[in-house]
């Protein structure tokens, strides 16, 4: 049936609740406190936990918040003494998945039990089904966040991994551009071939031919492709156009796409083979509510590269560096991870960087969620009106005022 651990600093409490569990086909763990609990409570723990409120040393509510700390998932039922509803109350309220009152029998306790259960295998199944999925799918692996702009770009990389075509890779400094064109290479049908990388600036026609032979069957990434010299343009091109066997090229610039378009430092032809399929990274002001996820990765990397302890993070420190702009973005919060595990900047997110004002704060919010809701909607301006419940004037005002274009968006 399923495992279940019991909490309860009375013996025969304890006793009586084990046999309930036992006769059901329960396999039970029995425990007189929290300190005798603690070393079964872990992220994959297969069961449910059945706890007392009211116990000396840790409380019910301490059990609570330790179990949601461990695994968020993990249901908790709170056992509480006759009449203390409003305790139970308050436990619901804090993320217990129900109570019961003392005494209870198996009639009611068994269902509570069951459903408990139920839920916790489904959560179990599914996260042995990503942990499946993200296994062979790269994207999902490698590009953090759980923001719709996170998922969005999940999505372009996916897209482009399975066409055949050229691409390119945009993105303001720091975004990672290199790692996404690795992340497409990797799930693309060339990820058994190799995969290069070379800066165009400077690159010579004579390089260029050797990186293009020793890149057959994979992949060419060319970094800040707008600053190829035209010679060099004019022979990329060529060989594009040409019978001899290509890797893939994908393109990667800081450049704007309609900057690229527009400035010519691009060969017309070269600049639409390239970028036929178009990846936009976008930067962490576009996404601030990925920047815990993306800090907690980088100090977790930052402490298993230099040999130091994981150190604490605590949500204010993670709220002063959601408020922050990050014009270097992942580059530099990557940075900022290796000063924290070292001991440099803990109690302040940039020594560098004063703390936006309010009204700073607010509009990058505001800014966020407009990039969003028309990222979700394709670039369609009335379906994002409807979802914001604004009027139409309004948020012409607001794409106006934060320069937000609603045709990048589709």
């Amino acid at each position: 049936m399923g495992r279940v651990l019991v909490i309860d600093d009375d013996a025969a409490v304890r006793a009586a609740l084990g046999q309930t569990l036992e006769l059901a086909d329960h396999s039970v763990i029995t425990t007189g406190s929290f300190v005798e609990a603690k070393d079964y409570i872990a992220h994959g723990f297969d069961g449910v936990i059945l706890t007392d409120v009211r116990m000396p040393g840790r409380d019910g509510f301490y059990v609570l918040d330790y179990v949601h700390s461990v695994d968020a998932d993990l249901p908790i039922i709170i056992l509480t003494g006759e009449g203390d509803i409003p305790m139970a109350v308050r436990a619901v309220g804090r993320g217990a998945f129900d109570f019961l009152e003392k005494p209870c029998g198996g009639d009611t306790l068994l269902p509570v039990i069951d459903r408990a259960l139920t839920t916790r295998h489904l959560v179990l199944e599914n996260r042995r089904l990503k942990e499946q999925l993200e296994k062979s799918d790269p994207a999902a692996r490698l590009i953090f966040g759980d923001s719709g702009a996170a998922e969005q770009l999940r999505k372009q990389v996916r897209a482009a991994a399975a066409l055949q075509t050229d691409v390119l890779v945009t993105g303001a400094p720091g975004t990672g551009i290199s790692k996404v064109a690795e992340v497409i290479h990797m799930s693309s049908t060339f990820s058994k071939g190799p995969f290069f990388k070379r800066s165009a600036d400077g690159l010579g026609r004579e390089e260029l031919v050797i990186a293009l032979s020793n890149c057959i069957g994979g992949t060419l990434f060319l970094d800040a492709i707008e600053t190829m010299p035209p010679d060099t343009q004019i022979a990329l091109q060529d060989h594009m156009d040409g019978t001899d066997p290509m890797p893939r090229i994908i393109a990667g610039s800081n450049v704007p796409l309609d900057h690229l378009e527009r400035d010519g430092r691009l060969m017309v032809d070269l600049f639409y083979r390239v970028s036929t399929v178009t990846v936009r990274i976008p930067s962490l002001s576009e996404r601030p509510e990925d920047i815990p996820i993306l800090f907690r990765h980088y100090v977790a990397q930052a402490a298993e590269q230099s040999g130091h302890p994981m150190p604490d993070i605590s949500a204010d420190f993670l709220s002063d560096l959601m408020a922050r702009d990050w014009p270097g973005n992942a580059r530099a919060l990557m940075s900022l991870a290796m000063r924290f595990v070292l001991g440099v900047d803990k109690n302040d997110a940039d020594s560098a960087l004063t703390m936006p004002s309010l009204a700073e704060q607010i509009a990058k919010v505001e800014k966020s969620i407009l990039v969003d809701t028309l990222r979700k909607c394709d670039g369609k301006v009335t379906e994002a009106i409807k979802v914001l419940q604004i009027p139409r004037k309004t948020f012409y005002d607001k794409l106006s005022k934060y320069g937000i274009r609603a045709e990048e968006y589709r």
